[in-house]
């Protein structure tokens, strides 16, 4: 068994190498997410060649992810893993630990490629912030998202609360998180959630379509604009207008050399 399989993942390449697919891979736990899962998608992060425009990212049976593996709690922890977070850990190594995983989740935001979220069944909880990770979600009929962190004496420390702020507005994802409500399809659209929803049999092509659609445009091109638009919200007019400068005068004199 590889390292990825332990992890609960699985890695294909599509596209002549542009296009990397990466599969939840636990069907039979609804692909309840473990640390080693974050560490093993942090890995992917690091090692994903730079022939890779577009991350697919998908849930493998009937769900997208139910979650975090509840028995990472438990003291004797996910079996080959152990607990999450080990007895009598101090605050600050709990805190760097919690940083550890969250780089499973951060590098989904690089402006090397444009990473998808496929979402199908269950999105709940560490689920609904892997989605939340992905630039675009694509996501089929019969969809549930839920941020249930807050219902279990948790927040939610996956880096899914600025995205799902940005996206949703502060007072609806303080009705989200703090009801810990499932949102379905049609209310996932309306909140922009989800840029598409499709019938689940659907689903394969709609990602097809995309993908196609992102690969037509030029690869620097796009890199830099996804850059430029990441800085937009934090940015100033004057700020933003200088960042497009930059990046248009960099993109020119490539092209003249």
């Amino acid at each position: 068994m590889t390292d990825l399989e332990r992890a609960g993942l699985r890695l294909e390449y599509h596209h002549d190498g542009a296009v990397a697919q990466i599969a939840l891979n636990r069907p039979e736990r609804r692909n309840a997410q473990s640390p080693g899962m974050w560490e093993g998608l942090a890995s992917l992060g690091r090692e994903l060649p730079d022939t890779v425009r577009v991350v697919v990212l998908r849930g493998e049976g009937p769900s997208f992810s139910a979650g975090l593996d509840i028995r990472a709690f438990t003291p004797e922890g996910i079996p080959g893993e152990g607990p999450a977070l080990p007895p009598g850990i101090s605050r600050p190594a709990m805190a760097d630990l919690i940083a550890v995983y969250q780089e499973g989740f951060r590098w989904l935001r690089d402006p090397r490629f444009t990473t998808i979220a496929v979402v199908h069944g269950h999105a709940i909880g560490a689920g609904f912030q892997l989605a939340l990770s992905c630039d675009l979600r694509i996501a089929a009929e019969d969809v549930r998202f839920c941020m249930k962190e807050p219902a279990l004496g948790l927040v939610p420390d996956l880096t899914g609360t600025k995205p799902l702020v940005d996206i949703v507005g502060l007072p609806r994802a303080l009705d989200l998180c703090l009801t810990a409500r499932d949102v379905y399809a049609d209310e996932a659209r309306e909140l922009g959630l989800v840029e598409k929803i499709v019938k689940n049999e659907d689903l394969d092509g709609a990602v097809d379509e995309l993908v196609t659609a992102l690969l037509k445009v030029d690869a620097g091109a796009a890199r830099a604009t996804k850059a430029l638009l990441q800085q937009a919200p934090g940015n100033s007019l004057d700020d933003q207008c200088r960042a497009e400068r930059e990046a248009q005068v960099l993109r020119l004199v490539r092209e003249a050399e």
